[in-house]
């Protein structure tokens, strides 16, 4: 697979887990793994997911995310950067921007090493 596909199978599978079932990306996660939300540091499987549930429910506009990929610092990882748009219960869309360092944990599996996410305030 490429790079691409690669980056499109984890944000179709990142995303569409996350607005039905938070829990379900907990492997996509290893104790060493750090997420950052809004400047709110998490490490680790439990906490990160512990956080997603405390947002309540969140539905994001799939089709409209946009992504974009690189190899990183060595063959086994990838910068994945995506942005799009979210709702969180009945509050209106907002603007979100997600950085992702993906490390090779076997043959075509990742898991997420590095999580960033802010909204956007344009």
């Amino acid at each position: 697979m490429s790079i691409e596909e690669i980056a499109a199978a984890f944000v179709s599978h990142y995303y569409g887990t996350f607005d039905v079932n938070p829990q379900g990306l907990a492997s996509l996660y290893q104790p060493q793994s750090v997420a950052t939300w809004e400047g709110e540091k998490r490490q680790g499987p439990e906490n990160i997911i512990n956080k997603f549930i405390s947002f309540g429910k969140v539905t994001h506009n799939i089709p409209l995310l946009t992504k974009d990929v690189q190899l990183g610092a060595t063959d086994n990882t990838l910068i994945l950067f995506v942005s799009g748009q979210l709702k969180i219960e009945s509050n209106p869309p907002l603007n979100f921007s997600q950085v992702f360092q993906l490390v090779a944990s076997g043959p075509g599996q990742y898991y997420v090493h590095n999580e960033i996410f802010r909204l956007s305030l344009a």
